[in-house]
């Protein structure tokens, strides 16, 4: 899905339309109704705090702001930039729909989380047909299929890429965002894959890209125009290959059409640190909220949890961890909050919290 959080938002404020928004704020950054009935939106001018960017619309990344980024940073490229908090409700109800309108044409598919999807059309009717003198016209005619059924389902446009593995297909997916479709073979390698930064293949991160930066490998050609052995010799018996395999455009995964999770959490970085006895009833409002997020989680999935845990991170960025193995597995938020509060105790809060988390783990099926 393209921009995806951003995207829903736009949905709900159209006269936002082609502006610099950035998603990730709280409630406090709330639009406002002014008493001519137009909308007052926060700016990220001035912003103070510790969010970060969930995404960003097209026009906001245009100033270099991105996910991920801080959003004082952020609001040192794009202060005009209007701030819309997170609504993960409505993004995951806009998720169902996506998937579902996937899945009335093609019903493989491997979920990625909220927002992405792997989809094998091998047995797609009418995927393998030659379309006049485009020998990918039938997959192309699919994947045009599936975007239509998104954008009637949501409103939203998606980007396709169409490939011979999922490598590839991430990759493809990317390169003519936004409303994209991109349709690659082994033999468009050379010229549409090879002249790709290396961190553009899924799986090359930070530290390795820095790696293959100081041998001189800039590029995923950069990466083929290597011997098999040599890149054993610098990056080892696993990964060496798989360089080189990624770089060729080979990988052999399958879809995954189902896994079970091994555990469901959620958590909230706080505006400002929070003390805990100063603060102790922000903080009970806070943990009764991430229970109750947890159990609605696993319940929405049919899961119970024995194991609760908790997770703080203190002023100073020593995150710490408790768990407490129950009897029986729950999944009411009252028992949910009842163990955690058990694992709160365990804990000394003489510094004051900027984050703190909820985790439900060792899952069963209801």
């Amino acid at each position: 899905m393209d921009a995806f959080y951003a995207s829903v938002e736009l949905l709900r404020y159209p006269d936002l339309a082609g502006q610099a928004v950035v998603i990730g704020g709280g409630r406090r950054h709330q639009p406002t109704l002014a008493p001519d009935g137009s909308r007052r939106y926060a700016l990220l001018a001035g912003y103070a705090g510790r969010g970060v960017i969930t995404t960003a619309t097209y026009a906001a990344r245009d100033f270099g702001v991105h996910s991920g980024m801080g959003l004082m940073k952020a609001a040192l490229l794009a202060p005009q930039a209007v701030l819309l908090p997170v609504d993960f409700e409505q993004y995951r109800l806009y998720s169902r729909r996506f998937k579902a309108a996937v899945a009335e044409v093609a019903p493989v598919i491997e979920d990625r989380g909220i927002d992405e999807i792997y989809i094998d059309l091998t047995e797609v009717p009418g995927a393998q047909d030659t379309l006049g003198h485009d020998p990918h016209g039938g997959v192309r005619a699919v994947a045009q299929q599936i975007r239509n059924n998104v954008r009637r389902a949501t409103g939203l446009s998606c980007s396709i890429g169409v490939t011979p593995n999922k490598l590839l297909a991430k990759i493809a997916s990317e390169l003519d965002k936004p409303d994209g479709l991109t349709v690659l073979t082994i033999a468009d390698v050379p010229a549409r894959i090879w002249p790709l930064p290396v961190r553009r293949i899924n799986g090359i991160g930070p530290k390795a890209a820095l790696q293959l930066q100081a041998l001189g490998l800039r590029t995923v050609g950069d990466i083929a125009a290597r011997e098999r052995a040599w890149l054993v010799q610098h990056f080892g018996r696993s990964y060496g290959p798989w360089l080189f395999d990624a770089a060729h455009g080979v990988d052999d995964r399958p879809l995954v059409t189902h896994s079970e999770p091994v555990s469901m959490s959620r958590e909230t970085t706080f505006e400002r640190n929070l003390h805990a006895v100063r603060d102790r009833a922000e903080l009970t409002g806070i943990l009764d909220d991430l229970a109750q997020q947890v159990a609605t989680d696993l319940q929405r999935k049919g899961y119970a949890g024995r194991t609760i845990g908790i997770k703080l991170r203190f002023d100073d960025f020593k995150t710490v961890t408790r768990d407490l193995t129950l009897p029986q597995a729950v999944a009411d938020a009252a028992a949910i909050r009842h163990a955690a509060g058990l694992c709160l105790k365990r804990v000394d809060l003489g510094r004051r919290l900027r984050l703190l988390g909820v985790r439900a783990a060792s899952l069963v099926r209801l």
